[in-house]
């Protein structure tokens, strides 16, 4: 009883039995899916000993989010979200494991990557919006704000055991194991989503009178969800700003190995340590989300992640010790939380059922779609300058931005 009434208090999107179900699959597969992103760049940089070329594998695992989010939104308002989600854990998992079997046979080569990371990147462009608009299905709109918080400290759980697990395997075994484990950690929530029923929520889509999509209607679709998220200033605001600051201010891929690797002298042990100092402050601020969800989403909370994040970036921009690098990124990771937790609880509650999935394909279009110029942007400065100017000009470039859009709300123009 106990055990029942704290998760009534605290977490009661976990009252819900397929929530918790679906929760405890996710949280497997993202383990491996960072086990298997931490040796992919690691691997990248060890092939071509560049930072540069490192942030074109992360910047062709986005790209096909820039160009095809908003038709992957129309897709994931038209057809059941758990049949989307079936296909694209399924496809993610062939990926990985073919993956490994030419790292593991010594074939890989740099092309090869590129055509992975873009294979996921298209895979990912329907799978990660679609895993956010499940969510309503599966706990309602009551515990949307604590299962988006919950469904955080998972992705961060997650952030903080694989990179920790894959400095250890890639120090022992080498990249291979990575990518085949990652391609088993899919079986769990592949098999929970099989078994989930199908939830009364979903709506059938609406068809043309022949029962088919046209080109038309599809572009139709995708222009009403795009003047949806005009005609809300705040959804707007809120949009706009994970935009710059995804772009500008999360790019620890990049930075995180280059700073390890060639300014702080660390191996792939100590890379997925700091990654791992990454999540378990990533951890502590999801759990303040989830713990705040009690209330509405919060514009201070989002705004003030976003300035924390911008100040730790600074003062990154300065370390050159290793356990002070740790502690500064796992702070850097509660700040970030504390922002993307609060944005995506803002922009789900101030959506309509009807323009759900697209307005999270208007959001998977600036949270994934612009961040192929911040990789490409963080990785040719790591190479020209360095990782930690480049932490400082990012900071300064945030604190910036923030200190516009103050002075455009002290002036009421926002």
């Amino acid at each position: 009883m106990r055990i029942k009434g704290l998760l009534q208090s605290g977490f009661p999107a976990f009252t819900h039995t397929t929530y918790r179900w679906y929760w405890w699959g996710q949280t497997l597969s993202q383990i491996g899916s960072w086990v298997q992103n931490v040796s992919l760049i690691w691997l990248v940089l060890q092939l071509t000993d560049s930072p540069f070329l490192m942030g074109v594998v992360s910047a062709l695992q986005n790209v096909p989010a820039m160009l095809l989010s908003l038709h992957a939104g129309v897709l994931i308002d038209r057809l059941p979200r758990r049949r989307i989600l079936l296909i694209t854990q399924s496809a993610l998992m062939l990926l990985s494991l073919v993956m490994a079997m030419l790292i593991g046979l010594g074939l890989v080569r740099y092309w090869m990557i590129l055509v992975f990371a873009m294979g996921v990147g298209i895979v990912n462009c329907i799978n990660n919006p679609a895993k956010q608009a499940i969510i309503i299905e599966l706990v309602g709109r009551e515990h949307l704000t604590n299962a988006i918080a919950l469904n955080s400290a998972s992705f961060n759980s997650a952030r903080l055991v694989g990179p920790a697990v894959a400095g250890v395997l890639l120090g022992l075994w080498g990249a291979t194991w990575c990518f085949f484990i990652n391609g088993l950690s899919f079986l769990g929530v592949i098999y929970i989503l099989y078994r989930l029923p199908q939830t009364s929520e979903y709506t059938p889509p609406v068809t043309n009178p022949k029962g088919t999509h046209s080109r038309t209607s599809i572009l139709k679709e995708m222009a009403e969800g795009m003047k949806f998220v005009r005609q809300n200033p705040l959804l707007l605001l809120v949009i706009i700003i994970v935009g710059v600051i995804s772009t500008i201010g999360i790019n620890f891929n990049i930075l995180v190995p280059a700073m390890a690797k060639y300014e702080l002298g660390e191996n792939a042990l100590g890379y997925g340590l700091l990654m791992s100092s990454l999540g378990v402050g990533a951890i502590v601020g999801a759990l303040f989300v989830a713990m705040q969800s009690y209330r509405e989403p919060d514009v201070r909370v989002m705004m003030g992640g976003a300035l924390g994040l911008s100040l730790l970036s600074v003062i990154a921009g300065t370390l050159s010790n290793y356990f002070a690098a740790a502690i500064v990124f796992g702070l850097m990771g509660c700040c970030m939380i504390c922002f993307s937790a609060t944005a995506n609880s803002l922009i789900q509650t101030q959506s309509s059922d009807n323009f759900r999935g697209r307005v999270m394909g208007v959001h998977s279009l600036m949270n994934n779609g612009l961040p192929p110029f911040g990789n490409l942007y963080a990785g040719f400065l790591a190479e020209l300058w360095g990782a930690k100017k480049t932490f400082l000009l990012s900071g300064l470039i945030m604190l910036l931005f923030l200190g516009v859009l103050a002075l455009r709300k002290k002036k009421g123009s926002l």
